[in-house]
This record gives C-alpha cells, structure tokens and sequence, in this order.
C-alpha cells in the first residue's frame, strides 16, 4: 500500500486576515438575509417555508458571526445598527 505525504505547507492566517474573513462572513450574511426577506414578500406556497427557513437560518448565522467578532474586540459599530429585524410571525 502506498503512502501519501503531504508536501504543501499549511499556513496559518494572521490575526488581521481571520478578522478580515469574519467581517466579510457578516456582510455576505447580511445581504442573504436581506434577499431572503425581499423573496418572502412574493413567496407562494412551498416557498414560504424555504424563504421561513432561510431567513431564521441567516438571522442565527448573523447573530453568531457578529458574537465572535465582539469576542474578538474587533470595532463593529456600523455592524450593529445594520437593521435585521423581520417583523412578521414565523
């Protein structure tokens, strides 16, 4: 049986590039948060569930990206008035 050896170095990402990540994870959440409430507005049948269930899975990924940020100290005061309440019964 043949072995595989790694050859490619795994790079670790500075403290400057893993916040960067972060902070474009919560922008990019943000805007699928924001498309999945415009689609509800218009959803028809099934698609009310799937937009329902986007919505409340976008809003949990939000609330836990914008947690580790504040953990990490990072300055996210334009992050937090970013207006992500859905106002509807779910």
């Amino acid at each position: 049986m043949e072995e595989y050896i790694r050859e490619n170095k795994i790079i670790e990402k500075s403290e400057e590039e893993k916040e960067l990540e972060l902070m474009l994870s919560i922008i990019k959440v943000k805007k699928e948060l924001e498309e999945a409430k415009k689609y509800f507005e218009f959803a028809e049948g099934d698609l009310i569930d799937y937009y329902t269930y986007q919505i409340k899975a976008n809003r949990a990924k939000f609330d836990y990206l914008l947690k580790n940020a504040k953990e990490k100290g990072m300055e996210i005061d334009m992050i937090d008035q970013i207006d992500i309440s859905f106002n509807k019964a779910i």
